[in-house]
């Protein structure tokens, strides 16, 4: 009687396209998290220090549609505050760069963001200075603890009724609907939404706003450098 020759155990082979589905996969889910969820953003200048410093990574809860007077915020827009996208590249390459910068949150988009803190609401009047030195919104002057490299500002000496006036001050501003008023931490070094009316008595038209719709979401976290990792504070 002949005995039976083992059964060879067939072996699954892993089909040759199968890393490319895990490569789609893997970016689909980056995509859709930061799309829907948190999205990753680095720090690109100083107006925010001390609060944030130059390259610090930052994330964004996106999933939080409320904006509140003190929130920190990262905003979308194009070569100038007004524009929602920056200008489509010729170059192919640099192209396929910021579609890859889109969905990874890595590297240049097509898209340019920056981050500043909330001031003013929509329809709040806000303007500097308090006899003290403060930004007032609404004739309530605010407390801000986190407030670095301020402009000289001395009651009577140098503030917003001398000659020269302080560069802190800036007129009276009526935030418009649908828009919000940002300034820089560094108040200082701060392109922000009153970098042209500082100084100014009573000019006109001199802000720039950030349309609501384009802003990202709240910061809620920094994660690099590690000895810096948490929350960003008030």
């Amino acid at each position: 009687m002949t005995e039976a020759a083992p059964t060879r155990r067939r072996r699954l082979r892993r089909p040759r396209w199968a890393p490319l589905v895990e490569v789609v996969v893997a970016v689909l889910a980056v995509a859709l998290v930061q799309a829907l969820v948190v999205k990753p953003f680095q720090v690109p200048s100083q107006s925010m220090e001390r609060t944030l410093g130059i390259g610090d990574r930052i994330v964004v809860n996106r999933t939080d549609h409320t904006v509140e007077r003190g929130d920190i915020v990262v905003f979308g827009h194009g070569s100038t505050w007004a524009d929602p996208h920056l200008p489509p590249s010729s170059n192919p390459l640099v192209r396929v760069v910021r579609w890859v910068g889109d969905v990874t949150g890595v590297g240049p988009s097509n898209t340019a963001y920056t981050v500043k803190r909330v001031i003013g609401l929509p329809g709040d009047h806000v303007r500097c200075c308090s006899a003290d030195g403060r930004v007032v919104v609404d004739d309530r002057p605010l407390t801000e603890p986190y407030v670095d490299n301020d402009p000289a500002f001395t009651p009577g000496v140098r503030d917003c009724a001398t000659s020269p006036r302080s560069t802190r001050c800036f007129p009276d501003i009526e935030v418009p609907e649908g828009m919000l008023l940002v300034l820089g931490d560094n108040r200082g070094e701060s392109a922000d939404s009153v970098v042209s009316c500082r100084g100014s008595v009573a000019q006109t038209d001199c802000a720039r706003f950030v349309p609501e719709d384009r802003v990202v979401g709240p910061v809620v976290a920094r994660f690099w450098p590690l000895d810096r990792l948490g929350g960003v504070g008030p």
